[in-house]
């Protein structure tokens, strides 16, 4: 695996070592041992999630202000623009985005430490998306960052004609003005 550091350092692309034959294809997709001596990643991860979405589908910016979760994301069918935001007041990138394209295809995950925002964009027809989690799921602490915050300027591969599909939850974040963050 290469791990490549992102516009915000605590961010971490990575991308996998395929290797492939006339049968297939065969990949690591998690090696802690890996994680940590060459990519800096330590922290355990308890709980395995996935969801599956439709095209237009904008799910986030979440974030659990207690428990706060670090995620490993990857789309393993389809495409999504995978968005964090940094929301840790003490870092030179507070209020800094990163988005990648993550696929079934280009095989690439994102580590998203705790302290950030997490969303993404459907791009594909359907996308189904894993994430590796940190900590535990902690609805009263959940937190949203509203979508399209103008001070946050995310640039989602949205077309001009057309509006994402949006849970109440997440029409209803917060301005980044408003929100609560880490220190």
């Amino acid at each position: 695996m290469k791990f490549v550091t992102t516009s915000i350092p605590n961010v971490i692309l990575i991308e996998p070592k395929i290797y492939g034959d006339n049968r297939g294809y065969f990949w690591e997709v998690f090696s802690s041992k890996c994680f940590e001596q060459d990519g800096g990643i330590q922290f355990p991860f308890i709980q395995d999630n996935q969801s599956g979405s439709r095209k237009g589908i904008l799910r986030g910016l979440h974030y659990q202000i207690k428990h706060p979760q670090g995620k490993l994301i990857r789309a393993i069918v389809g495409e999504v623009f995978d968005v964090a935001v940094d929301l840790r007041k003490s870092s030179p990138t507070f209020g800094k985005w990163v988005g990648y394209v993550l696929s079934a295809e280009n095989k690439n995950q994102l580590w998203v430490p705790p302290g950030f925002a997490h969303g993404f964009y459907v791009i594909s027809e359907w996308a189904d998306v894993l994430y590796k989690v940190t900590d535990i799921y902690a609805p009263q602490w959940e937190r949203t960052l509203l979508w399209n915050d103008p001070e946050i300027g995310i640039e989602w591969p949205i077309a001009a004609d057309s509006s994402p599909v949006l849970s109440e939850k997440d029409q209803n974040g917060k301005l980044f003005s408003e929100c609560e963050v880490f220190d």
